[in-house]
């Protein structure tokens, strides 16, 4: 089985590079992976790696919002 710790959303928005309400809108609209662990959502960073090369974070137009 995969050893890979679960990360929160926070730790997927300082990955990506965006702010983790960007997280939480791909998860809820565009299907970014995720899974539900009591009351959080949790992700494998190469899960999400995959998910982006794959183009689920694509056609996003909110440039400057999204930068910290």
């Amino acid at each position: 089985m995969n050893s890979e710790p679960w990360v929160t959303a926070i730790d997927v928005a300082r990955h990506l590079g965006v702010v983790k309400d960007t997280v939480y809108r791909w998860r809820e609209r565009k299907g970014l992976p995720a899974h539900k662990i009591g009351r959080l959502w949790k992700s494998h960073l190469s899960e999400v790696d995959e998910w982006v090369r794959a183009g689920g974070a694509d056609d996003e137009t909110e440039s400057g919002s999204e930068q910290k």
